[in-house]
């Protein structure tokens, strides 16, 4: 078994910790240090991050992928739609050093919804039951690798989530 599979929760946590260092980090060269970063408590609506700059609220549900990972789509809580700008950031990252990127993106422009979902794959279960099947998740949707759009560096994902920065 892997370090990635045996201790995936910590890798997860990790990779969301230095996603945020980054971000906050492109707050500061921009002259702003207005992004504001807050974690819900219960997880039950999609999203892991509630981010803020320039007046720009985000409600994000992020994920992690590998360099070279074969993962060709990601699930997403219908919920995360009826926030007023939910997204996914789907982060690349390197096995070895960890260094992130390239950085996927689904969701609209700053300030607006997310994409509408019902034309989107209704997930199903990973497991199967007693008699074989795997059971429809009604509240998730699958989104493929192809409706994201791609940023190799962190300025472009900044600036996809929160848009150009105003004059401070």
């Amino acid at each position: 078994m892997s370090k990635h599979s045996e201790h995936s929760s910590y890798r997860e946590k990790l990779v969301e910790h230095l996603f945020v260092g980054e971000l906050l980090k492109e707050s500061w060269r921009l002259d702003r240090c207005d992004l504001e970063v807050a974690k819900p408590e219960v997880d039950n609506a999609g999203y892991d991050l509630i981010l803020e700059a320039h007046g720009v609220i985000r409600h994000v549900q992020l994920k992690a992928s590998f360099i070279g990972s074969s993962t060709a789509r990601q699930k997403l809580h219908v919920r995360l739609g009826d926030k007023p700008s939910g997204c996914v950031v789907w982060i690349y990252f390197d096995e070895q050093t960890l260094a992130l990127g390239p950085f996927l993106y689904f969701g609209g422009e700053p300030g607006k919804p997310l994409p509408s979902l019902e034309t989107a794959t209704v997930a199903r279960h990973t497991k199967a039951n007693q008699a074989g099947q795997k059971g429809e998740r009604p509240n998730i949707r699958e989104i493929r690798r192809g409706e994201f759009s791609s940023f190799s560096t962190l300025d472009g994902m900044y600036a996809a989530l929160f848009g150009k920065a105003p004059a401070a």
